[in-house]
């Protein structure tokens, strides 16, 4: 279990947020697979809603900043010092700025972005809010990763922008490292597995934790989900990747009760 109420170190993952059409139908979906409470946020916000387990922020849920063509998805968002130098940063390395960066009232500062494969992530430059209070339990974030085509490529961008270093995990089989900060992983990046069609740009994952990865997959699917693959045992916890009723992606992974 990890408690925060301060800033998370550069480069780690710090906050996740859903976009969505149906914020209402999202609220209704989550606060029964994971045990969240949320409260719908007003017009201010446009609707943004903090979701919140033991009184602790865990992740949001808001609208599509992008309009209708923007998917529907989980974001994940890296914790910067400096988002108007970090944006620099990623321009120089081959990734774009895609939105921002941009004050968030009094909460913090942003910007959406993409790597050089084309994966979507966003930084967040904490203020009053200074991301997720609560991880690795059961119903919060508990790993992060960015999966491409393009691993070399993948690296080479997150290494120059957030000065990561790599600690490889690879088989002759499958590519993937750790994202190391003061020699602790924050994270993990990888290439995709063979079957992932080619055009298929980079993308981040989100994994939440669970204390039962089947009940959990039962629970989304019986909701309105999808189940994209199956539970499966790891060395690291029992995995899975299922969908929420509006399309959105998100995988499992069995955490000990504390």
């Amino acid at each position: 279990m990890v408690n925060r109420d301060t800033a998370w170190p550069e480069g780690t993952p710090c906050w996740v947020d859903l976009a969505v059409d149906d914020i209402k139908k999202a609220i209704t979906f989550y606060s029964a697979q994971f045990g969240w409470d949320i409260e719908e946020g007003g017009p201010e916000v446009g609707g943004y809603s903090l979701a919140k387990l033991g009184g602790r922020n865990v992740a949001g849920i808001g609208p599509k900043m992008g309009g209708e063509q923007q998917p529907t998805m989980w974001t994940t968002y890296l914790a910067v010092d400096d988002a108007d130098g970090c944006a620099a940063k990623i321009r120089n390395a081959g990734g774009q700025v895609i939105m921002g960066p941009m004050d968030v009232m009094d909460l913090g500062r942003m910007a959406m972005a993409t790597d050089a494969t084309g994966g979507v992530f966003g930084i967040w430059q904490a203020r009053l809010h200074t991301g997720a209070q609560l991880a690795n339990v059961a119903g919060s974030q508990t790993w992060n990763e960015q999966m491409s085509h393009d691993f070399e490529a993948a690296k080479k961008f997150y290494g120059e922008v957030f000065g990561y270093e790599f600690g490889d995990m690879s088989t002759p089989d499958f590519a993937y490292a750790t994202l190391n900060l003061d020699g602790r992983p924050a994270g993990g990046i990888g290439a995709y597995p063979p079957g992932v069609p080619a055009g298929i740009p980079g993308s981040w994952a989100v994994y939440f934790g669970v204390s039962d990865t089947d009940a959990a997959v039962a629970r989304a699917t019986a909701a309105g989900g999808s189940l994209v693959h199956q539970p499966t045992d790891t060395p690291y916890g029992r995995m899975a990747m299922v969908t929420d009723d509006q399309g959105a992606g998100f995988s499992l992974m069995s955490v000990r009760e504390e």
